[in-house]
């Protein structure tokens, strides 16, 4: 996410730039082809352009309408995780008591289980945010463009291994069974639902306390749902497809329309048409590419939901409830990019 007010012209022209060499290029065999090889005939009619013109720019209007929900949906969600979590400590740390007069653990005992759940409960947000960083054929981040601007900015779960993170939440036995499974985050709510089984065996939790925390798992399945449905559902390939297309053909067919209506203000200005189609070419094709680039909003990129900042924020909160110390610090933005 960019945490900055705007991308700088220079950084939108830089992202675009190899476009605006192949605007560059059909324009210019257009317009030389017309007025030096004396090619008239390839002039077209400008209505025509004017219809497949129109025609694309509600196509484009309709994909980034739909992108942008995707974004926004995937934000939702994990507004709703950061809200749950906070609900899931102050309830572990407040609902798990020796307040039932069954059991002898000391104020310690009760602490360490207060630590486990919560601890294991960051584990699943390493797992999940792991999980929806990996890397899916139709996304994007494989462009040329996407690849530059990576550069600038780190992705926590690209260059830190989920084992590493998680060794210091879960005990050895629950590390050694994640790691054994394809979905991670799914068994870590396991082990937690079956935590809260034996808990309610040694009457650390009531009947009401149990059917509470258990209905927040559910909840958390629910979210983590959520968010696998958008990461393994892309944007209908039926539509990227034609409607890249439908872009270009317009964009082929532009300056052959435009060539003949700057003719028309004189020889000199026709050469006009080639810095004229190269901005007509450029707003409509970035516009289709700023949808592109929010179709996923897991998969790492500038403009992606700060999943990694909000599981940050979220473990803060959470340590804090316990009343611990060490406290790691909120992640940065870089250069202006937060993750």
């Amino acid at each position: 996410m960019h945490a900055g007010s705007h991308f700088k012209l220079l950084e939108a022209l830089i992202w675009t730039r190899r476009d605006l060499y192949k605007f560059a290029l059909i324009a210019s065999i257009a317009t030389v082809a017309y007025e030096v090889l004396d090619f008239k005939w390839i002039s077209i009619p400008w209505i025509p352009v004017t219809l497949i013109g129109t025609a694309v720019a509600f196509l484009i209007g309709f994909k980034n309408n739909a992108t942008y929900d995707r974004l926004w949906e995937a934000r939702k969600i994990w507004g709703a995780i950061v809200n749950a979590s906070r609900t899931w400590g102050v309830t572990a740390r407040d609902f798990v008591t020796n307040d039932f007069g069954n059991s002898d653990l000391t104020k310690e005992e009760i602490h360490s289980i207060h630590k486990r759940l919560i601890y294991r409960h960051i584990a699943w947000l390493a797992a999940l945010r792991h999980q929806l960083r990996q890397t899916k054929p139709w996304e994007n981040m494989n462009q040329r463009r996407n690849e530059e601007y990576r550069r600038r900015f780190s992705v926590r779960e690209h260059d830190v291994s989920l084992e590493s993170e998680m060794i210091d939440l879960l005990s050895d036995s629950d590390l050694k069974y994640v790691l054994a499974k394809k979905n991670r985050a799914t068994h870590i709510l396991s082990l937690q639902s079956a935590d809260l089984k034996h808990l309610r065996s040694k009457d650390l939790i009531d009947d009401f306390r149990h059917v509470k925390l258990q209905g927040m798992i559910e909840e958390f399945y629910t979210e983590q749902g959520k968010c696998e449905r958008i990461k393994n559902f892309p944007y209908p390939r039926q539509f990227a497809t034609l409607n890249r297309y439908f872009v270009w053909l317009f964009l082929l067919l532009l300056p052959l329309g435009m060539i003949a209506e700057f003719e028309k203000l004189g020889n000199i200005l026709i050469w006009m048409n080639i810095p004229f189609s190269m901005l007509v070419s450029w707003v409509f094709y970035t516009m289709d590419k700023i949808g592109e680039v929010s179709e996923n909003p897991f998969q790492g990129g500038a403009n992606d939901i700060p999943i990694t900042n909000l599981s940050r924020t979220i473990e803060i909160d959470l340590r804090e409830m316990l009343d611990e110390s060490d406290i790691p610090a909120p992640t940065e933005a870089e250069n202006q990019i937060l993750m």
